[in-house]
């Protein structure tokens, strides 16, 4: 009964390498998605680790880019990609300047991406989910 609870553990490294890259940009909120390492500003993911990978969201341009050195469309499930995510190459993964640079770039495309459910809106749905206990 495989299914989705078999994901590979992130490689301590990679962890690493990606928590050194994000404390090198102010504002990033570190949060887990999936049980992952990512990050996220006003709400909107602009980087993670899955699995063994490191992805980051960017502009077409910027995808295009990163592509050019060897990164993917980020497709957390085969034929299934996620819309402005862009997998970050082994090359750019092993220069920590490199790494900091486009996950910088990352957030800078985020930050500029309307803002998505303060906590406020969340609280707020919290209180009024009482479905009709008495």
């Amino acid at each position: 009964m495989g299914g989705m609870g078999t994901w590979k553990k992130a490689p301590p490294e990679l962890v690493k390498a990606f928590e050194d890259a994000i404390a090198t940009v102010p504002g990033a909120q570190p949060r887990k998605m999936f049980g992952y390492p990512a990050a996220f500003v006003n709400g909107q993911m602009f980087t993670g680790v899955f699995q063994d990978r490191l992805f980051v969201r960017l502009p077409e341009s910027g995808r295009a880019e990163l592509e050019r050195l060897g990164g993917k469309p980020f497709e957390p499930m085969p034929g299934r990609p996620m819309r402005e995510y862009a997998e970050v190459p082994f090359g750019v993964l092993r220069s920590k300047t490199a790494l900091a640079d486009w996950i910088r770039r990352a957030f800078d495309y985020a930050s500029a991406l309307p803002a998505k459910g303060t906590a406020k809106t969340k609280t707020a749905r919290r209180a009024t989910g009482r479905k009709g206990r008495l």
